[in-house]
């Protein structure tokens, strides 16, 4: 679940930057601000899943909620950054129980 949801993070920003249907030019503050709000805590939730470390996967959802909670108040399809990032917040559940298991 982590590795869908960080990788569907990434695409959605690749899309919110580049093909972005509500804006019609490219903004490179936006993509910065996004960059390190929305793609950098997707990419360490990646590296979270592929090396089992717990700690990472709760600092990308600590780190990614802020801006996933903003556009998932959005009535479009940015509001799915709201639930990568809750699926992120999911994945360390998981993690965290099944570390805990014999």
């Amino acid at each position: 679940m982590g590795i869908c949801a960080s990788i569907a993070s990434m695409l959605l920003w690749v899309v919110f930057v580049f093909l972005n249907p509500y804006s019609h030019r490219w903004e490179p503050d936006a993509a910065i601000t996004t960059f390190i709000l929305l793609f950098l805590p997707a990419c360490i939730a990646l590296a979270a899943v592929a090396a089992s470390k717990r700690a990472f996967m709760a600092v990308a959802f600590i780190w990614s909620f802020p801006g996933s909670l903003y556009t998932a108040m959005t009535p479009s399809i940015f509001a799915l950054f709201g639930v990568t990032s809750l699926a992120y917040l999911f994945t360390f559940v998981l993690m965290r129980s099944q570390s805990k298991l014999p």
